[in-house]
């Protein structure tokens, strides 16, 4: 599964893209890694270091072994040089350590350069290919490039307008891939992450019905609010409910608090309904203030 920053794990199911779990399940075989140059000083092993191999055995699949490795069958595809006459027992397989594929940039292209070539993130190409000061001849990209998610145009008139939260807080982590250095993993969080001031208000970012409130596994305690034109919010890490299910809130609502001690936060997710479910938004589109509190 995709994880979430701070242990909020993906319920974050909606969001097509595979975790880290590189434990040996059922019938894998780990073989020797591809060689990579050292990572800088404090910098997560490179990706490219963290190659595994799998030989494929009888009667095996490709569908089977990408969930072994919690990985897309695309992915292994890709990486395997497109497998188009499928694959055969003994068979050795290239497994990276999430989903993504191996590039080759242009010449002399500085991170940023990538980044935009590639469709990704400057820092986060920057750490998992072990925090280089020039771009390496071949580099790791996450993603699911071969599935893209549409982008799906916001119109001016959308039903989210509200900051929520009572006082502004600076972005921890914005949505998307994030480099997470103690676990040397990439992890994909669905939404923003706000620092907020002890015990902080949340607010509902628009005017919409309480869909969910109480205790959620992944999330916490959890308030969802189902918006106009298909539009869902997540306020999660809250400590203190201020609402019900089925409640009418107004934008600004108080729908809860936060934790009275000090590093409190709020997980703030917009959701999409589409006919894959509530997928994840980058709330940014919508609050483009968010970024600049």
């Amino acid at each position: 599964m995709s994880k979430l920053l701070f242990g909020l794990r993906a319920a974050v199911v909606l969001i097509l893209i595979g975790g880290e779990t590189l434990a040996s399940q059922g019938r894998l075989s780990a073989k020797a890694q591809i060689s990579s140059p050292e990572p800088a000083s404090g910098c997560p092993v490179p990706a490219l270091s963290r190659m595994r191999t799998h030989q494929v055995r009888a009667g095996e699949t490709i569908d089977e072994i990408a969930r072994q490795y919690n990985l897309l069958p695309t992915t292994l595809t890709v990486m395997n040089g497109g497998l188009a006459g499928g694959i055969r027992s003994g068979q050795t397989l290239t497994i990276p350590p999430f989903n993504g594929r191996v590039v080759a940039p242009n010449p002399g292209l500085t991170w940023e350069e990538a980044a935009a070539t590639y469709n990704s993130r400057a820092d986060v190409l920057f750490e998992i290919n072990g925090c280089r000061a020039t771009v390496p001849e071949r580099i790791f990209v996450p993603g699911v490039f071969w599935q893209p998610t549409p982008t799906v145009s916001v119109p001016t008139d959308h039903p989210l307008q509200t900051y929520p939260l009572a006082a502004p807080g600076n972005i921890i982590a914005a949505y998307g891939w994030q480099p997470n250095a103690a676990r040397q993993e990439l992890v994909f969080n669905t939404g923003v992450t706000l620092a907020a001031e002890s015990g902080s208000a949340v607010l509902a970012a628009g005017e919409g019905t309480v869909a969910f409130a109480g205790q959620d596994r992944v999330y916490g305690r959890l308030v969802v609010v189902n918006h106009a034109q298909g539009l869902q919010t997540r306020y999660a890490n809250l400590n203190m409910l201020a609402v019900k299910v089925g409640d009418r809130v107004q934008a600004g609502a108080t729908l809860g608090t936060l934790s009275p001690g000090s590093g409190a936060f709020l997980q703030f997710e917009v959701r999409l309904n589409s006919d894959q479910g509530w997928v994840a938004q980058d709330p940014q589109r919508y609050l483009s203030d968010l970024g600049v509190r």
